[in-house]
């Protein structure tokens, strides 16, 4: 919901740190990867409930996703690269809410496992319409940047790390906002489901007359 929004305003500051990474020979999937190797150090110090390293992991994992667009725009976007950093994304994002389970199983096990169920409704229904929409050719205006369409929704990218963020921050909360935000993941997967359908349905209808 809030990724058209952002996206326009630090689309800048990414370009020209980006730029400053490309003169020295960076290249985005090198960033791709060096995102993800950070990120994954948040499930470890997560578990141990180092949540102040664990935010600083998952805020860099996070820069490194936006920087590594704009060096691919700069070199050239390919959908060896698309594929990688999509992959690594939905990883990452798994593995923040396994890291609080193991936190505090007792606590955290039920809520973390609701969350995690929702993020494979939000993934799927992004992804199989993604494919769908690259095979129809269809046009994404909103997130032109994409190398593959990206499908909106309550829940995008900036909400979900923006409750990673308040978890890291606010550990003892992290069930109720697990559950909330779960919640509001699966009205996103049902507005996705619907909208997807719709518009592969229009597609398919053939022309009378």
């Amino acid at each position: 919901m809030l990724d058209r929004h952002l996206h326009p305003r630090v689309k800048p500051l990414l370009n020209r740190v980006a730029e400053q990474l490309h003169c020295r020979g960076i290249t985005a999937n090198g960033t791709t990867l060096f995102g993800f190797a950070i990120g994954v150090l948040a499930l470890p110090f997560l578990a141990l409930g180092w949540f102040i390293p664990a935010l600083v992991a998952i805020v860099i994992n996070r820069l490194c996703d936006g920087l590594d667009g704009a060096l691919a725009r700069r070199q050239g976007l390919t959908d060896a690269g698309g594929f990688l950093d999509i992959s690594l994304d939905f990883l990452f994002y798994a593995l923040v809410p396994f890291g609080f389970i193991l936190a505090d199983p007792q606590a955290n096990a039920l809520a973390g496992g609701w969350l995690l169920f929702a993020f494979i409704g939000t993934g799927s229904s992004f992804l199989a319409f993604a494919a769908l929409a690259a095979k129809h050719q269809i046009d994404n205006p909103g997130y032109a940047h994409k190398s593959f369409y990206y499908l909106g929704g309550l829940t995008e990218g900036t909400e979900t790390i923006l409750l990673f963020v308040l978890s890291c921050v606010f550990p003892a909360w992290f069930a109720w906002m697990a559950w909330i935000f779960g919640a509001l993941c699966w009205m996103t997967t049902f507005t996705r489901i619907v909208s997807g359908y719709q518009t592969l349905s229009r597609l398919e209808k053939p022309d009378v007359g």
